[in-house]
């Protein structure tokens, strides 16, 4: 099959499929469409900013290999979401070096709601292990997503936990979506999928998790997030990548305190020491992302959470300033904190409550206006 015949699908395929290209250079590229980038010649690809490696694949795509995702994708339900996509998250498409599309699983609407990253140790404590799990059940009642990398220990306690707690999850992983990783979760990351939750990665089916994976899988795991909670972490911890990672994308990085005689806790005090904010409690949390909650003890019965949603709340003084920064035509992130003198972290936030509320609406170019 010639390369200028192949269809729109496999043309996005191989998009997802090219060598190092991100989000940022197919912005660069300056092309209408980024599809149109398949089939041209290696020197107008790299003309216009494209990696050597990534012009040469678009030149010439495998084809064969495209067909093969397709029908893949087919059989496992996973939807392939372009960085051009109004169903791309917002908050993922200003990290630096985004990923081009996503491979998804389970419902897409997923990744628009407000999130937060719970990481940790893959060999927690027991009652590092119960954090988690109660921190991401309570989280998960007061509406937040709770994202993990689907690892054993604290990855999959919080993943436990958000599903206990009747809400959604999502899990970034570290290979190829038709290989879930660790094994031993198959049935964990099913599981997240019917609950309305989504399995998800950048990386295209048969990419082994291998271990200079995870580093870019961290980066997704803290992008699609508004902060991220480190429960217990040992200074050389995965973890303390995925919370640097949130430092540099400009989100919030929590942070639980041990004991001194836990080394799982040092890296949690070098995190601390480094400024990231002390959590004992949820609310905690809640609180320095702006996100209004409901007065509940962590410990509270799973079956609490089944009550009927509330009525629209009363706003306090910082959303009503948003709301009038607002108004009703569409505008973006830097012109509301310039009009309303907040932090970025804390409108990015505050603006996903007021999605989820029917208060505002996101439009094209990750900018929101107002519902009437």
């Amino acid at each position: 099959m010639s390369v200028r015949t192949i269809d729109e699908q496999s043309r996005a395929l191989a998009l997802a499929r090219a060598p190092g290209l991100h989000a940022d250079h197919l912005r660069s590229a300056n092309v209408e469409e980024p599809i149109a980038l398949v089939g041209a010649s290696i020197t107008k690809l790299t003309e216009r900013g494209i990696p050597a490696a990534a012009a040469a694949w678009l030149a010439h795509p495998d084809t064969l290999l495209l067909d093969g995702d397709r029908r893949w994708m087919a059989s496992a339900g996973v939807q392939l979401i372009g960085c051009e996509s109004e169903r791309y998250p917002p908050l993922l498409k200003r990290i630096a070096a985004a990923p081009v599309a996503l491979y998804l699983q389970g419902d897409a609407d997923a990744l628009m709601c407000a999130q937060l990253a719970i990481v940790g140790s893959r060999n927690p404590t027991a009652s590092g292990a119960r954090t988690a799990f109660d921190f991401a059940r309570y989280l998960a009642r007061e509406r937040l997503a709770i994202t993990s990398g689907l690892a054993v220990g604290i990855d999959a306690q919080a993943h436990e936990g958000a599903l206990a707690g009747g809400g959604r999850t999502i899990a970034v992983l570290g290979c190829g979506l038709d290989q879930v990783y660790p094994p031993e979760h198959v049935a964990l990351a099913s599981r997240i999928v019917r609950s309305g939750g989504a399995v998800v990665g950048e990386f295209p089916p048969g990419t082994a998790p291998q271990r200079w994976n995870f580093p870019r899988r961290n980066r997704l795991i803290s992008g699609l997030s508004l902060g991220t909670l480190v429960v217990e972490a040992a200074r050389q911890s995965g973890s303390l990548i995925t919370a640097r990672c949130a430092l540099d994308q400009g989100r919030e990085v929590f942070a639980i305190p041990g004991s001194i005689h836990n080394p799982l806790a040092r890296g949690c005090h070098q995190l601390l020491r480094e400024g990231a904010k002390l959590v004992e409690t949820a609310d905690d949390v809640l609180s320095e992302l702006k996100i209004p909650f409901t007065k509940q003890d962590i410990t509270d019965s799973p079956d609490k959470a089944e009550k009927s949603p509330p009525e629209l709340r009363v706003l306090d003084k910082d959303y009503e300033i948003l709301l009038d920064a607002l108004g009703f035509d569409p505008q973006g992130i830097d012109a509301l904190v310039e009009r309303t003198g907040l932090a970025s972290p804390h409108l990015a936030s505050m603006l996903l409550i007021l999605e989820l509320e029917g208060r505002v609406a996101l439009h094209p170019g990750g900018r929101y206006a107002r519902v009437s």
